[in-house]
């Protein structure tokens, strides 16, 4: 299906277990949407894909008051919002205002139009897809909206064996179609639940907090972690301990989430920008910074 991203894969799976949302960023055709499309399918959950243009409305998502004129009222129509997974294909292809849509409902997991709040089935889970924001007709997502992402994560290239691999199992037919479900909403809702109670010791919880503490203080940083992001990490982190099959956090589960959860939610200097320093590049030496627990 997507060949020889089995570590990309099992961050999607944390994001999900996580009860987050994931923002999958990478050039075009290498394979974003049909990792989220795999994903769905081996769901038993409904499913709906946005694509985001830039004249979609925020109600072409929400939804809206529909008049029936038969009878003279109104009548609330849902959008695709009203989903447990939702792929937002080419997200910051959409207007500012229209991205502002989704702020409620990936924080709150309900929607409200018209001063009617309306609640999203459980679980709800956006996969989020976008180009680099130097691609023509993208905008950049607001900072109050990627902090609602648990996770971003970039595909990348495959290998050279990965990508004989797919030629020739896309050879015949889209091996997509032959995805089959394996696991249903209740299944999940209780894996989420279970993710919550596993245990973090209180030397890996400070580690984790000193790693949050030093973003704030890194002389690269113009912004560092706020609090909500803290409580991604610490959950991110139980997630990655299930699917690693433990009972408790580790340091490594820390170490490994670091960049994916925590590189999105700061912001760089002005010369650290202009010094080719990324994001992804300051969390690292953040991390050295910080010594493990042993």
């Amino acid at each position: 299906m997507v060949q020889g991203k089995e570590d990309i894969i099992d961050l999607l799976l944390v994001g999900l277990l996580g009860a987050g949302h994931v923002l999958v960023e990478d050039v075009p055709g290498v394979g974003k949407t049909t990792l989220a499309k795999a994903l769905a399918r081996s769901l038993d959950v409904t499913f709906t894909r946005v694509q985001f243009t830039p004249d979609l409305l925020p109600t072409d998502i929400l939804g809206s008051q529909v008049l029936n004129p038969r009878e003279g009222s109104f009548a609330f129509h849902k959008g695709p919002i009203f989903t447990n997974v939702l792929l937002a294909d080419e997200i910051n292809r959409a207007s500012p205002r229209t991205q502002s849509a989704l702020l409620e409902a990936m924080n709150e997991a309900q929607a409200t139009v018209d001063g009617v709040t309306h609640m999203l089935p459980a679980p709800f889970f956006v996969v989020a897809t976008q180009n680099p924001s130097d691609y023509q007709g993208t905008y950049p997502l607001p900072e109050a909206q990627l902090d609602r992402f648990l996770l971003r994560i970039g595909v990348g290239y495959p290998s050279a064996d990965a990508e004989l691999a797919m030629l020739f199992a896309r050879k015949g037919s889209d091996p997509l179609a032959k995805v089959t479900a394996t696991c249903d909403s209740v299944t999940v809702s209780r894996i989420q639940a279970e993710v919550r109670e596993v245990e973090v010791k209180d030397a890996v919880a400070r580690y984790l907090l000193a790693i949050v503490h030093r973003t704030r203080q890194a002389a690269s940083l113009e912004l560092g972690i706020s609090p909500r992001g803290a409580l991604a990490f610490f959950r991110a982190s139980q997630a990655r301990a299930l699917l690693q099959g433990r009972t408790y956090v580790s340091p490594e589960d820390v170490h490994a989430l670091a960049a994916p959860v925590l590189a999105h939610r700061i912001q760089l200097t002005t010369q650290a920008r202009y010094g080719g320093i990324t994001a992804e590049a300051a969390i690292a030496n953040v991390v050295r910074e910080v010594p493990v627990p042993t």
